[in-house]
């Protein structure tokens, strides 16, 4: 007889197509092996002796790159399909990693890091693709989530481990990141079928003048554009949790290692968390979760103006990493519903972008604000949470019908792409 906890985790992850399974593994080897965007700022300044301006320009280098690839990956994947562009992105990302491993001009490294950002965001867009391609919509928060876990865990373990392999040579860390980036992308190539839906691929055939716009569809989608704008008002606000929250502890008198101390609940919490409280936010609305996720994730950053103790900041962390986790996977979900089945990629690559723009804002926002502002500025990242809630509360209200009956019609198009068990290709 299964204990309560065991059985949770049973019913969390039952159900759900293999083809998704081989993708949450090819997740979880890509982040267990992603060890240089977490040292690359160490890397340029310690090992290469470059100066802290230079390391900000080659990570906002990457940021960009980052943009460039959630678009091109999105088009690309529904116009040449996902596994191909999985498999593309992936092998390039390798190729880069690599190189930015062993090149040591000052160009040479701002070019291969932004590359390597082209590369490495290229295939999220078809990762996400996929996972709405085969996981059906009452089961799409839940996959989301287990995904998202998959993220967390690998991103801890590697950042862990990283601090060893660097010890014995930063080499070391570029060359096993660019080797476990293409044991994923052996995954996909052994295990994971091509899954762009037959509307997808009949859409492509199509005279040219017949075809549907690029991305000035997704740019058109007045509701969806919305969403994306939300979304990147939010990313903003939680980027402050890796950035001007480490300036405002240190402001505080508190050390470096208080401050890892406290962010590394936000970690611990997701791996904790995550699947409990996807079974308590399976079948709810999604407007409903999204606002509540929002609040939590701005009132969270807002308790910070109180904080003066590491103990209240470890409290603030807890707080806004709850609304993390209920918004991460159901906002993957609503893109999904919200998304055209011949124009799923660009749709996910929009919405990779709006996070990738919030990567490279909201640093700068954040820094430009506490220098202004102070303390002040955390109750403007509450604000920022409330409105952006209403916002998706509003936009997504009495959407569960209407995905209902897109899901029936997708169905009717295309049944074998819900359901994942097409063979490899």
């Amino acid at each position: 007889m299964l204990t309560a906890p065991r059985r949770a985790i049973a019913e969390t992850v039952s159900g759900l197509p293999r083809a998704f399974w081989w993708l949450w593994t090819s997740t979880l080897i890509n982040r267990l092996g992603g060890f240089v965007v977490t040292y690359l700022a160490l890397y340029l300044t310690v090992q290469r002796g470059f100066s802290a301006s230079y390391a900000g320009l080659v990570a906002a280098l990457y940021g960009l790159g980052g943009t460039v690839g959630a678009l091109v990956g999105g088009v690309l994947s529904d116009r040449i399909g996902r596994r191909s562009t999985m498999l593309t992105a992936q092998l390039g990302a390798a190729a880069t990693t690599a190189v930015l491993g062993l090149v040591t001009h000052p160009v040479a490294i701002a070019a291969a890091a932004c590359a390597v950002g082209v590369t490495s965001n290229a295939s999220r867009p078809a990762v996400q693709a996929v996972m709405a391609d085969v996981v059906p919509d009452r089961d799409r928060v839940r996959a989301f989530s287990l995904n998202y876990w998959a993220i967390n865990i690998g991103f801890g373990v590697s950042a862990a481990v990283a601090g060893v392999i660097a010890a014995h040579g930063y080499l070391l860390l570029f060359l096993g990141d660019a080797a476990t980036t293409l044991l994923c992308a052996l995954v996909v190539f052994t295990r994971i079928p091509e899954t762009r839906p037959a509307a997808a691929v009949a859409a492509k055939d199509k005279p040219a003048g017949e075809r549907p716009a690029g991305l000035s569809r997704v740019l058109r989608d007045g509701r969806f554009m919305a969403v994306v704008g939300l979304t990147f008002l939010l990313g903003t606000v939680t980027q402050q949790g890796s950035n001007t929250l480490a300036v405002a502890m240190g402001r505080s008198g508190l050390t470096s290692a208080e401050y890892g101390l406290v962010i590394g609940v936000n970690g611990l919490l997701i791996v904790v968390l995550q699947i409990p409280l996807t079974r308590l936010m399976q079948g709810r609305d999604r407007g409903t979760l999204l606002l509540v996720a929002s609040v939590l994730l701005g009132g969270g950053f807002g308790l910070t103006f109180f904080a003066t103790a590491p103990w209240f900041y470890a409290l603030t962390v807890v707080v806004w990493t709850l609304g993390e986790i209920a918004h991460a996977p159901t906002s993957m979900s609503v893109v999904a519903e919200l998304s055209p089945v011949e124009a799923r990629g660009r749709y996910q690559g929009m919405y990779s972008l709006a996070w990738s723009a919030a990567t490279f804002a909201g640093p700068l926002a954040g820094g430009v604000a506490l220098d202004r502002w102070g303390a002040a500025m955390w109750p403007a990242c509450a604000v920022i949470g409330v409105v952006v809630g209403v916002g998706y509360r509003v936009l997504l209200r009495g959407r569960r019908a209407a995905v209902r009956e897109g899901a029936v019609a997708a169905a009717q198009v295309s049944p074998g792409a819900a359901t994942g068990d097409a063979a490899p290709r």
